[in-house]
């Protein structure tokens, strides 16, 4: 089995489903992630002039994280920070196609499209024109993560919102997820920001206590084929 996490941003890929991504590594099944754009470029600040391996070190520790929660590997699309909606989206879906042909996964996680961020929204409305329904295709299955602050703070104004309806029992990687996020030391931050690891235990728990589980992540179901 195969399946392929689509994220924005390094980080987003461990924010919304790193306790799964090690559990199905764990288990034997191959994980592939794929991070779309740099991250940290649109800080407020940043000169890559100044500082050009801030970058380099950026994505070194995606690569880190991805083989802390034993992701078979991680690729990098390199695209803009934060300017994914000036980009033609035909770019986008092709550069989501290209891995799903290379990989021809059975499942795909990318985030959810009703979030703050403008990247996660065009790179769930990427993913879905990527994984039009075909016949012959493996894909069987695509779900949205929650991104802990992205999509908390759109405070469900903006359509579609997060309804989970699939959860999976992370309580044996829920210690392996917050250590992978302490990998990306510029992104995790102190209690009580959604990102800090306090704030991701409780989430876990909470989704938990919502399924009769002591710690879970949540996902809503895009398409799933049986």
């Amino acid at each position: 089995m195969k399946t392929l996490i689509i994220a924005a941003h390094p980080d987003d890929e461990v924010l919304g489903c790193g306790g799964t991504i090690a559990k199905l590594s764990a288990r034997g099944e191959e994980v592939h992630i794929l991070i779309l754009s740099t991250g940290l470029t649109s800080r407020r600040g940043f000169d890559i002039q100044e500082t050009p391996n801030a970058l380099n070190t950026h994505l070194k520790r995606a690569k880190q994280a991805g083989a802390l929660l034993g992701a078979t590997n991680v690729n990098f699309a390199r695209l803009p920070d934060q300017k994914l909606d000036t980009l033609p989206l035909l770019d986008i879906t092709q550069r989501i196609e290209a891995e799903i042909e290379s990989l021809k996964p059975q499942t795909i996680f990318t985030h959810h499209g009703g979030d703050l961020n403008m990247d996660h929204v065009i790179t769930f409305r990427a993913t879905l024109t990527a994984t039009r329904p075909m016949a012959g295709g493996t894909l069987g299955a695509v779900y949205a993560y929650e991104i802990p602050s992205s999509t908390d703070w759109a405070f469900q104004k903006f359509e579609p919102t997060f309804q989970p309806n699939l959860f999976v029992d992370i309580l044996e990687t829920l210690n392996r997820k917050i250590e992978a996020m302490r990998v990306y030391e510029s992104e995790i931050r102190e209690f009580p920001h959604p990102r800090s690891p306090q704030a991701l235990e409780a989430i876990a728990k909470r989704w938990g206590s919502v399924c009769g589980l002591k710690a879970a992540e949540a996902f809503e179901i895009i398409r799933e084929i049986r």
